[in-house]
């Protein structure tokens, strides 16, 4: 094979609409780039994983594959989980060359993303000076990860929002339910929750439960298999492809 293989991994769940989800979202990855091979693998819960796809790229004459995390930030799984994985596998298969691409945000295309959701849940360029925003993560006890949510929010204040604050599912405060109140105690007309999340199950439905709870006007579909976030997973596996201190038109 001549061209590396796109292999996405993604964390998996119980819920099948997480694995449905990315699935779609590799197939409209194939759609943009006919000819690209991509193989879809998941750290737990739903099958193939990561070990299995690779030993049957290496069966069947792959030498190179492109490791993508379905991830928005770099926290534990970016950084321990799926390198531990492609460390094994480099070790029992060593004519495969495997190489790991960053994690997915930030991005511009991402917040394009979001705000393509918004749009389809009925949020209007005029509605933003007197709506505020939820940006609604999973969460997560990485610093650097919380870092990045938190500048995605402060990117997205100049935007027209009249309030924008991060929330999160899981491992920290506020909670969704906690934003949404507090942006109504500031006098905030109408509040928009927004998750930055890829694909549904149980943080996300926890996230829309808060959104619910607390009476937010707009709750956003999950980002899902958005084209700008196929464009996304596209990009990345170019940036993994180009050797460091090279350019892509080198």
């Amino acid at each position: 094979m001549t061209h590396p293989t796109l292999l996405v991994i993604a964390h998996g769940s119980r819920d099948p609409r997480h694995a449905a989800t990315v699935h779609a979202l590799t197939e409209r990855v194939r759609a943009e780039r006919p000819g690209l091979r991509v193989e879809t693998a998941f750290l737990e819960f739903n099958a193939p994983s990561v070990p299995r796809v690779l030993e049957r790229l290496a069966a069947q004459g792959a030498d190179e594959v492109v490791a993508l995390p379905l991830l928005l930030t770099r926290a534990f799984h970016a950084k321990t989980d799926i390198p531990s994985v492609l460390r094994e596998a480099r070790a029992r298969l060593p004519r495969l060359r495997v190489r790991q691409s960053d994690v997915l945000g930030p991005s511009p295309l991402l917040n394009a993303t979001l705000e393509r959701r918004l749009r389809e849940a009925g949020v209007r360029p005029g509605d933003l000076p007197r709506t505020g925003l939820v940006l609604a993560s999973a969460g997560s006890s990485d610093p650097e990860a919380i870092a990045v949510i938190a500048e995605i929010a402060r990117e997205l204040r100049p935007t027209g929002w009249c309030a924008v604050r991060p929330a999160f599912a899981s491992a920290l405060l506020p909670r969704t339910e906690d934003a949404v109140r507090a942006l109504r105690a500031e006098g905030v007309e109408r509040v928009a929750v927004a998750p930055y999340v890829i694909a549904p199950g149980r943080l996300p439905d926890r996230i829309a439960a808060g959104a619910r709870a607390a009476g937010a006007d707009v709750l956003a579909d999950v980002l899902g298999p958005a084209p700008e976030l196929a464009r996304l997973l596209l990009d990345r596996f170019d940036e993994a492809r180009v050797p460091v201190g090279a350019s892509l038109s080198a």
